[in-house]
């Protein structure tokens, strides 16, 4: 039996690459895109829903699916209200996660960040962690939560320092070693496939992953 997805951030880099994937799987029949905006050009078998986010309640009534990737986030270059930012990066994920909750939807993906932890002093290490407790919370069959590091990939918009900072990276990645590995640059086909793969080899767990395993998850393609 065929089956629905939905994906929240389908316009960025990793949620972009996870729709390409999902739309080649002859898996899926139905893909669901919950957004802001419009994404044109693509097949009969994905099916959007334009509004605010913010307010992803709105939607309960489509919020039907098998599995839901959450691949929103967003920087504080983007966003340097901290109050927009929370409602963002804890709001929707927790808001999706409920939905999925109430729908009895049993499989759930969100994208992390390493260093997610809701008691750190940092900001966005403490909102990242708050996101993850409010998601585990809502008890969901199969929960997988990513914590990449850096996320390397090609983005449409400009991201200067971040791109340095890549470059940096790269440099010095073969240090990266041991304990260490979990440093290193992932790029975002990979955080994609990892994704794929573990919706598809479901354990009724909740699980927390870290940047060097969702490397090696997608590599048991």
């Amino acid at each position: 039996m065929k089956k629905t997805a939905i994906i929240l951030g389908a316009s960025g880099l990793t949620g972009g690459l996870l729709l390409q994937k999902l739309i080649d799987d002859n898996r899926y029949s139905t893909i669901k895109l919950f957004s802001r905006t419009r994404i044109e050009g693509l097949p009969n078998k994905v099916i959007q829903f334009i509004g605010n986010l913010l307010e992803l309640e709105q939607f309960s009534a489509d919020f039907i699916a098998d599995e839901v990737y959450c691949c929103i986030g967003t920087t504080a270059k983007k966003t340097p209200d901290k109050k927009l930012y929370k409602k963002i990066d804890y709001g929707i994920p927790v808001a999706a996660a409920k939905l999925a909750k109430e729908n009895d939807i049993p499989t759930f993906l969100v994208i992390s960040a390493m260093g997610a932890n809701k008691t750190s002093s940092v900001f966005y290490n403490r909102t990242k962690g708050e996101m993850e407790q409010g998601v585990l919370q809502q008890g969901i069959k199969n929960t997988s939560i990513l914590r990449p590091a850096l996320i390397g990939g090609e983005r449409n918009e400009r991201r200067v320092l971040e791109k340095i900072g890549i470059v940096v990276f790269k440099i010095i990645q073969p240090l990266f070693i041991g304990p260490l590995k979990k440093y290193r640059i992932i790029n975002a086909e990979s955080i994609a496939q990892a994704m794929l793969n573990l919706a598809n080899n479901t354990s009724n767990t909740q699980v927390v992953i870290t940047s060097s395993d969702i490397i090696q998850l997608a590599k048991n393609n």
